[in-house]
């Protein structure tokens, strides 16, 4: 198991749709789930993105302030669970890729103080005594402030980067602040620009990951709901979410047995 978050900076380098490119393609054995958790403090984007607000915002992040005032977090979080599985995945393995919706109003977000840290043991919890694992969206901002427990809980966090010279200039501060706050940062790089993974790595002085592609039409599949194209789940972008998984994993198993010995918590 493994909790794994990813995190941004300024420039919109696509956290959420990179999120969602790794929940879709997550490879999972029979009985496993993963979980998305959209905990960006600026507001969520899946909800009136992908799902085209079709479900109104009935369910999300903000609903467990409330659970915890009443002392009803462990239930009210799976009550708030949306089920992404595909059709044929829902036939074979109902309910194995979950989102936990973000809040919809950044205002929303002063209510949360009590919710993170609940939600960090809880990740925690889920990932050593279930079938779990879990992926959180932090967005620009959530990796620092109250939120930020999410990001030091996490057995391993991405910052996701488009190589690009404005973009790894406004990365520089943050990724070097993250990795010596918490350690064993990485970086989810999207293809956009002229500088390869080489040189990333030297100016952000933290290892590129793993690799995602520029691809805007992809993208916008799963930012904005847009209609599918034919053959989406073998696109260009699917295919290189599903490599991406191994490196993940690898890295966050590793971070956990150099944690603690025998990979116990």
């Amino acid at each position: 198991m493994s909790v794994i978050a990813l995190a941004g900076c300024s420039g919109a380098p696509g956290v959420t749709t990179s999120a969602l490119a790794l929940l879709l393609n997550w490879p999972l054995q029979p009985g496993r789930r993963m979980i998305l958790a959209e905990c960006d403090p600026d507001g969520g984007s899946v909800l009136h993105g992908l799902l085209q607000g079709t479900l109104g915002d009935l369910y999300g992040l903000r609903n467990l302030s409330v659970a915890v005032r009443k002392g009803e977090f462990s239930d009210a979080f799976w009550r708030q669970l949306i089920d992404l599985s595909s059709e044929e995945g829902k036939q074979a393995s109902p309910r194995d890729r979950l989102l936990l919706p973000g809040i919809t109003d950044p205002a929303q977000a002063a209510s949360l103080g009590p919710v993170w840290k609940i939600l960090a043991q809880m990740f925690r919890g889920i990932d050593a005594e279930t079938e779990h694992d879990v992926l959180i969206d932090l967005g620009r901002s959530g990796a620092f402030g109250p939120s930020g427990v999410l990001a030091e809980q996490a057995d391993t966090v991405l910052v996701v980067v488009r190589n690009t010279l404005r973009c790894l200039q406004a990365a520089q501060a943050r990724v070097s602040a993250l990795e010596e706050r918490i350690g064993n940062v990485g970086l989810l790089m999207i293809d956009e620009g002229p500088y390869p993974a080489g040189e990333v790595q030297r100016v952000l002085q933290v290892p590129v990951v793993a690799t995602l592609p520029y691809a805007w039409g992809d993208a916008k599949v799963l930012s904005d709901g847009v209609e599918q194209p034919r053959r989406f789940e073998k696109s260009a972008l699917m295919k290189a979410a599903r490599n991406a998984t191994t490196p993940l994993a690898q890295r966050a198993a590793l971070r956990r047995a150099h944690l603690v010995p025998g990979g116990g918590r």
